[in-house]
């Protein structure tokens, strides 16, 4: 079945140097472009991550320091990157917890300046799992009768995410072939950040969803603790958290 859509949406993937979103890298990133038309484009790109990559890593994406030394940097390429994606919704494998918050936070770092607040967000790993409890190599044989060659591959992964989210749509009649109820039909949470670490209750109110104050109101815990908001500054957040949490404090500041 194909897609039916609004808006261009962007298939993508990432392969870092580890699963940090804080601390590692990006070294390869492919994203597949599908216009309402159902015209599609895909482009690669080796990453240089300017730090070495962990032999664990190169395992399992078989992506080396030698292979990326001379690549470019995301500073490099990141606005080219961003001019693809701005007006797509995005779409991925485990994107919601690992792809879109690392992405996020890389063009944080190099002040590139991308507004994904408004897009609808797909995680096909998210359908998976409510359907079939699986990984993308089982899901890829389970809907599309193919053996994934390539796996933990950028590309090879962005192109299985596309085809088995077409495949799940003709397979279950109560999926809906509408981009927004995909994205919250992928979602867990709310996210008010990417990294999920302050989402919207049922009341839309912004709470934690972590730690000591986990489901307690963000401007509530930030009056009567008033170390806790420095706590994060200066914690092993991601920038976009710690952005969304300024955001909220001076939202509050002004109210008063």
């Amino acid at each position: 079945m194909q897609l039916n859509l609004k808006n261009p949406i962007i298939f993508f993937d990432l392969e870092a140097t580890g699963i940090n979103v804080n601390s590692d890298r990006i070294v390869e990133i492919c994203y597949l472009k599908v216009q309402p038309n159902g015209q599609e484009e895909t482009k690669t790109f080796r990453v240089n991550p300017g730090m070495p990559i962990p032999p664990e890593s190169s395992e399992i994406h078989h992506i080396f320091d030698a292979d990326v030394v001379d690549c470019p940097t995301f500073k490099e390429i990141g606005k080219m990157v961003a001019k693809d994606i701005e007006g797509c919704d995005i779409a991925g494998f485990n994107s919601n917890r690992f792809d879109i918050p690392m992405l996020v936070e890389e063009f944080l770092r190099n002040d590139i300046d991308i507004d994904l607040s408004k897009r609808k967000f797909i995680d096909v790993q998210v359908i998976f799992h409510k359907m079939e409890q699986r990984t993308l190599t089982a899901a890829y044989k389970f809907y599309c009768g193919k053996t994934l060659d390539g796996a933990h591959g950028a590309e090879a992964d962005t192109i299985a995410t596309y085809e088995v989210l077409k495949s799940q749509l003709d397979l279950y009649p109560d999926l809906q072939n509408d981009i927004h109820y995909l994205s919250e039909f992928s979602s867990f949470n709310r996210n008010v950040d990417f990294a999920g670490k302050i989402v919207l209750n049922d009341k839309d109110e912004e709470v934690f969803n972590f730690g000591k104050y986990k489901d307690k109101p963000v401007d509530e815990v930030l009056k009567r603790d008033t170390g806790y908001y420095g706590w994060m500054m200066q914690g092993d957040f991601s920038l976009n958290t710690k952005n969304v949490l300024t955001r909220i404090r001076l939202r509050a500041l002004n109210n008063k």
